[in-house]
């Protein structure tokens, strides 16, 4: 089925233009619903979506980007701009994101090499019990997944950090996972600082009082990626020696990635725990 419209400009029905295009219809659908590509005519008894046959080109810039991965919203602003500069831009900033994640993949590939010529050996990590006090935070609340999260996080930093007006930082930023997430599972963490003066929070920044209280404690020396052996020797630690994990774990930042190479940097992990019920805790 072909429709021609008033002017005989000849639309093809969104089943013949998921062909033409090699984007299937479901992918059509949420270009549609993200204002990437809406249909140039839609049925209103029908509900049937229609294309110009001149949307295949803007159709094709957007399957090749998506097919390098980039964001729905940096092809909106590619999409939607005039300004050369500004298109180019947002190119550059996914060529350093997939830059930044080829970085983190050879880390891991580099990491697992030195497990498979080192099986015997596990990284030792030093664990305190310390008493936290109490913290007044600003906060952002994410819901993000396992391959959100790295992004999610950078954008949650910006956010927060941009949204502090009248507050000064009075401590290391920190990230509390409320949720476990990993490939199957999502979740909300929130991005925190510690905050001093008249700060009340706004519409994009929140403020709250960050729980103190008992934790067990370790820092972890090296990429951010490679963190996930010191969970394991944390959470078995505080297993083996009675304790129970009372609230989400926190990673607190020593120091800062902007200057400090990645095997320099450090993490600071923490959860909180209180004596088993039956009277464990040494």
């Amino acid at each position: 089925m072909v429709a021609t419209t008033a002017r005989n400009v000849i639309l093809v029905p969104i089943g013949r233009f998921s062909e033409m295009t090699r984007l299937s219809v479901k992918a059509l659908r949420l270009y549609d619903e993200n204002g990437l590509l809406p249909p140039a005519k839609v049925d209103p008894s029908s509900g049937y979506r229609y294309y110009h046959l001149e949307q295949a080109k803007r159709a094709e810039t957007i399957r090749a980007l998506r097919s390098v991965d980039m964001p729905l919203e940096g092809i909106r602003v590619f999409l939607g701009t005039d300004n050369e500069e500004l298109a180019n831009a947002q190119l550059l900033v996914h060529r350093q994101r997939l830059l930044d994640r080829l970085g983190a993949q050879e880390r891991q590939l580099a990491y697992l090499e030195s497990i498979i010529q080192h099986k015997e050996s596990v990284m030792s990590y030093e664990i305190l019990i310390t008493e936290e006090e109490p913290q007044t935070v600003a906060t952002v609340r994410i819901h993000t997944t396992h391959q959100r999260i790295t992004d999610d996080i950078a954008t949650g930093f910006a956010t927060l950090m941009q949204g502090l007006v009248g507050a000064s930082v009075a401590g290391q930023p920190r990230i509390v996972y409320h949720h476990v997430i990993d490939e199957e599972t999502d979740g909300d963490i929130e991005i925190c600082v510690p905050v001093e003066g008249t700060f009340a929070g706004n519409a994009a920044v929140g403020k709250r009082e960050l729980a103190g209280g008992t934790m067990a404690t370790t820092v972890h020396e090296g990429p951010y990626d490679q963190i996930t052996p010191a969970y394991h020797m944390l959470a078995r630690w505080i297993s083996e020696n009675g304790y129970e994990i009372v609230g989400p774990p926190r990673e607190v930042y020593v120091n800062d990635p902007r200057t400090v190479a990645a095997d320099g940097l450090l993490t600071r992990i923490e959860f909180p725990i209180g004596a088993e019920a039956n009277g464990g805790g040494r």
